[in-house]
């Protein structure tokens, strides 16, 4: 594990960095709007994201082992250490975004880095936990601003939206896998309205990751191999519409708003190297972001 941190710890850095070359912080003149002119993290999505949103009732992220790695105890983290959104405010070198269920139990200066809504066990539709979706989750985001944030505030911010395939889980626990291209779709296009949706909103930049290899978890990697390679092609489906959802909505802003963070070849670049610890220079990776001109990606 310590292995694989280290190594996806320094691609997520490396790939996303090239997000951030362009963004401009923009100082107000407005002395009334305190929170302008620092970087904003703002966090949509699941476990991948999730610093502590979940009720501290609830099984999992607030148990042992959860948390034994960083902070040394279960803190709401569906991990050992540390997740997506610690990496990235590490690269903006903010403090950690305020989960939005403790956002009125803290100083209110630490709504000046952004704020996480991000519920683990969450998808873009409604899953078998009792947390708001996708579209729940902007709604919450929308209800803050011209309140705690205004356009101002957003000028350079920062959104990350994860989509880590809670959705086809709970889709595949009560339909097989002979029914879910359709349903593929209706996720992709839903994540399109969903990354619109927040560019309108203010967030000038917003990246999403790319679908791990769902067939190398425990729960399809311990089966048929025939079901693991299945749902390995089906999770490729997902991620070469949400390719083309991102050129397409490059191509509408008319600048690279809209980044994929390659989690797919980041995973798999782990998992077929067997447990060595490979160097950056020495990984083979490929960091993409969508090309304004067509279905060609970038390489880093």
């Amino acid at each position: 594990m310590n292995s694989f941190m280290k190594l996806f710890a320094s691609l997520f850095l490396f790939v996303f960095s090239s997000l951030l070359f362009d963004i401009d912080v923009v100082e107000s003149s407005n002395k009334n709007l305190r929170f302008s002119g620092r970087n904003k993290l703002f966090v949509f999505g699941d476990s991948y994201a999730d610093t502590g949103n979940t009720k501290t009732t609830d099984k999992g992220a607030w148990a042992f082992p959860y948390g034994i790695t960083y902070p040394g105890k279960p803190s709401g983290r569906f991990s050992d250490g540390h997740i997506s959104t610690d990496f990235l405010a590490q690269l903006l070198r903010i403090k950690l975004p305020v989960t939005y269920s403790k956002k009125d139990g803290v100083d209110k200066t630490r709504l000046q880095y952004g704020m996480s809504f991000a519920y683990g066990g969450t998808g873009v539709f409604d899953t078998k936990v009792n947390y708001p979706n996708m579209t729940g989750q902007i709604n919450l985001f929308e209800q803050l601003l011209g309140n705690v944030y205004s356009p101002s505030d957003l000028s350079s911010s920062i959104a990350l939206v994860s989509v880590a395939g809670n959705d086809y889980l709970y889709f595949l626990s009560t339909r097989s896998l002979n029914v879910i291209l359709p349903f593929i779709k209706q996720v992709v296009n839903q994540i399109e309205v969903n990354l619109r949706r927040i560019h309108t909103l203010g967030i000038k930049k917003i990246a999403v990751p790319s679908l791990q290899p769902l067939g190398d978890i425990p729960h399809f990697a311990n089966g048929s191999p025939l079901i693991k390679a299945a749902v390995n092609l089906l999770v490729a489906y997902h991620n070469d519409l949400l390719h083309k959802v991102v050129v397409k909505l490059n191509n509408e802003t008319n600048h690279s708003a809209f980044a994929i963070l390659d989690y797919n070849n980041a995973f798999l670049t782990v998992i077929n190297n067997k447990g060595e610890t490979p160097g950056l220079l020495s990984s083979g990776m490929d960091f993409t972001l969508p090309r304004k001109d067509g279905n060609r990606f970038t390489r880093f």
